[in-house]
């Protein structure tokens, strides 16, 4: 699922219900869409995420994907926490050809796409992170605020 940056946004395959506060989509068999709010600079969305992505992509692609889908999102749903002072939305589509994750937030300032600044430091790899495994990724802004996405798809490249 090679793409470029686009201006739609993921298209919704299959079943999906309505968003409720902070409960995922993920309430029936035939999901293929996670949507969840997250809550202004809420840490323990982190790991929740995680788990709620983990179990949309029980099932998804060759050994290994879902654990870089959890890095990557884990990454995005982090930076959109740590640096605005807002909420956020995470949602997660799978489609035929992969998954497309997107964390939107309400900052229009654009991430720093850096490193750390040294070797022993424990911020800045999160983008390099997507730069990397992403089989694409990209900054797309909205009225108000920005989505931060990438893609994978279910086969290793």
């Amino acid at each position: 699922m090679k793409s470029q940056a686009r201006g739609g946004g993921p298209a919704v395959v299959g079943g999906s219900s309505a968003t409720t506060g902070e409960e995922a989509d993920t309430t029936t068999e035939h999901a293929h869409r996670l949507r969840r709010r997250l809550g202004r600079a809420d840490l323990r969305a982190v790991p929740e995420a995680r788990r709620e992505l983990r179990e949309l992509l029980r099932h998804w692609g060759k050994p290994g994907r879902s654990e870089i889908a959890e890095l990557l999102t884990s990454e995005l749903v982090t930076n959109a926490l740590v640096h605005t002072d807002d909420d956020a939305v995470l949602t997660a589509v799978v489609e035929a050809g992969g998954l497309r994750v997107e964390v939107r937030d309400f900052v229009s300032r654009r991430p720093d796409l850096r490193g750390p600044d040294s070797d022993d430091d424990t911020h800045g790899r999160g983008l390099v992170l997507v730069q990397s495994l992403a089989d694409a990724w990209g900054v797309r802004p909205h009225g108000v605020g920005k989505s931060v996405w990438f893609e994978l798809g279910a086969e290793a490249a």
